[in-house]
């Protein structure tokens, strides 16, 4: 698999499969908003955009990054979101980084959004759709950030197949700017667990697609099972039925999650 890494400002043509990761913190609060129950995030362009969707639709939550403001409901914190029940609802995120990155490659046939808390269910999407060549968006610090850079080379590296030790990629970005901004309190909206979640390896075990509909980038969970639990569950069920791939056109709705 061909990877190339780049930051947002690099992004000279639309790719055919991109990569969008923002470690700290935007992709993984989305991974904990849909493990909170949330059907779908919907990236917007601007804090004004996110207030005007959340306007027309009075039940979705807004999250930015940031201290608290009016017309949000959530700041982008992982772990002020975890208890947070999200029950079929409709999120809409603004951050400085991440949603940047997603609406900048949304013309891409393919877009996951991604950070370690789901990287080994988003290796295996690139490994099923056969990507022969990916270009991952380094979100953070005009592409230079370490946390995210890390974390796109890790992934890169499980896609191929090889195996790979998470360690040098987690200590990176542990040591990382963002970290340590983080951890010293320099950043408003955040909790001192924030750090912790973020290098949480494969939390979960979906990856984040996006998708562009009605003019809006949509993120939704796409369940991407390891090779272990489809043997168990070839085992005791049969083949599991198909599913709609991410990226091609078909119905709207939530991509399935099992």
């Amino acid at each position: 698999m061909d990877s190339r890494f780049l930051g947002i400002a690099d992004l000279v043509e639309p790719p055919s499969v991109a990569v969008v990761v923002d470690v700290m913190r935007a992709f993984t609060v989305a991974a904990w908003a849909f493990a909170r129950g949330a059907e779908e995030i919907v990236l917007a362009g601007s804090l004004e955009e996110a207030l005007a969707l959340k306007a027309r639709h009075p039940d979705w939550v807004a999250l930015k990054d940031g201290p608290p403001a009016p017309g949000f409901d959530a700041v982008n914190s992982p772990a002020l979101l975890r208890s947070v029940d999200l029950g079929g609802r409709t999120v809409v995120q603004k951050t400085t980084a991440g949603t940047v990155g997603a609406l900048a490659v949304k013309e891409a046939s393919l877009v996951l959004c991604a950070g370690f808390v789901v990287a080994g269910a988003t290796a295996r999407l690139l490994q099923a759709r056969g990507c022969d060549s990916v270009t991952f968006v380094v979100t953070g610090e005009d592409g230079r950030a370490d946390e995210d850079l890390a974390c796109a080379q890790y992934i890169a590296r499980r896609a191929t197949g090889a195996g790979t030790d998470a360690a040098e990629f987690l200590r990176r970005a542990g040591e990382s700017r963002a970290a340590a901004e983080l951890a010293e309190g320099m950043r408003q909206g955040a909790h001192p667990d924030d750090v912790a979640l973020c290098l949480e390896l494969d939390r979960f075990p979906f990856a984040m697609v996006a998708t562009l509909e009605d003019s809006l980038m949509v993120l939704r969970p796409y369940a991407v099972p390891s090779a272990a639990a489809r043997v168990r569950s070839e085992r005791w069920r049969g083949p599991a039925p198909a599913v709609r791939e991410p990226g091609r056109p078909g119905g709207r709705g939530p991509l399935p999650m099992a």
